[in-house]
This record gives C-alpha cells, structure tokens and sequence, in this order.
C-alpha cells in the first residue's frame, strides 16, 4: 500500500482510565486453561455475573469527549440498522462515526442511538474520496476493510497508536476503487462459510475493538 504509514509496534497514544482498571482487576480473576479442559473445577462460585448496578458503577456517568482518535467511516451507507450498531461501537470503544450527511443518515442515526445521549458523529459530505485524502494529507492512517491480495488478516492488526481512520464500503460492492487507492492499510476478516463477506456493522465492531486494543 502507498503513503508509507506502518502500524508495526503501535501502542494507544491516549489511554481509557476506567478501562485500563478494569482489566487491570480481571487479571487477577484470569485463570490459565488448557484447551478444553478447565484448570480447575468450575463449580462453585469463581464466576459470578456482575450486576446490572455493579456494570452502572463501571460505566462513565457521562459520555466521553470526541477524542478523534479512530474513526469509523462508513462512507458509503445502504442500511440504517448498520449505522446505528456502529455508533453503539463507538461508545463502547470511544470512537468517533464519520458519515455522509445524506437526507435519511441523520433520521437512522437518531433512531438507532440506543444510549439517547449524544454521540460524536463527524460529517464528511458527499464527496467521500475528497474527504479521505484530505485525511490522509493530514497526517491520519486511512485503513480499509476490504477482500484484497495485499491485505493483513484482522488478528495481526495492531491498536492504533495515531489518529486513524477505518474505511467501510459499500454492502454489496465494497470500497471503490478511486477509494483504495488512498488506503494505508487494507484488513481482511478471515471467514470460512459461504458468505462472501460480513455486513457492516459486524466488520466495523471487529475492527473498532481491535484498534482500541481491547481484542
């Protein structure tokens, strides 16, 4: 891929308190296990599912700031329902959405903002080519989710440790090719069904957690 960005060795340049405590505390309730076979008895209480109150206490009292960071970009929507599942993402990683605002995408995300609070949605207009370059000139990663022959598999993608961007096509044609050639990186998801590929919303959410290090 062109623009010479490379993602080897990337740590998150901006840091999740509450996050990082959280699994700082599941560390000491992390168990080896050897395939198939528990280590120890699971009976009993080791595993006990936290309360809907102990969750709440977890969770920030408000939502967190835009903190531009990594950004999904479905650039080219065709389902609301999709659009709305990403901006639950984005929550939950502390992303932000980067949309065209075109005459149905405001009503879908409204309408698909389950947390009712304001979530941080960058407007990108019409001319999405335009507006990857201009990221890119910036200085930002442009990465593509898209079936490529120079692409990295999901697992070997690393947290992004710069302002980045990850690219969603089109549902049934994928990213254009005037797109792919402002990509850094392209990302495969690894399947092996029949499908030729996952929607959206589901490769959007992979991607989201991997660059924010959670998976």
């Amino acid at each position: 891929m062109s623009g010479g960005r490379t993602l080897t060795g990337i740590t998150p340049s901006r840091r999740w308190p509450r996050c990082a405590a959280k699994h700082r505390a599941d560390e000491q309730f992390r168990v080896p296990v050897q395939l198939g076979v528990p280590s120890r008895p699971v009976s009993g209480p080791q595993i006990r599912a936290r309360s809907r109150r102990d969750v709440a206490r977890q969770r920030r009292a408000r939502g967190h700031p835009c903190w531009d960071h990594i950004i999904a970009a479905p650039l080219w929507p065709l389902h609301g329902a999709n659009l709305g599942t990403l901006l639950r993402t984005c929550d939950a990683v502390g992303a932000c959405l980067a949309v065209p605002r075109l005459p149905w995408v405001p009503e879908a995300l409204a309408r698909g903002n389950t947390l009712r609070r304001p979530a941080c949605v960058h407007w990108t207009g019409r001319d999405a080519c335009g507006w990857l370059g201009l990221q890119r000139s910036a200085g930002s990663c442009i990465i593509g989710v898209e079936l490529a022959d120079e692409a990295i598999r999901l697992a070997d993608l690393p947290p992004a440790r710069q302002r980045t961007i990850a690219v969603l096509g089109h549902e049934q044609t994928g990213i254009p090719p005037e797109a792919i050639d402002l990509l850094d990186v392209a990302v495969e998801i690894p399947m092996v069904g029949v499908g030729a590929s996952l929607n959206v919303a589901v490769a959007g959410s992979l991607v989201l957690y991997r660059l924010a290090g959670f998976l």
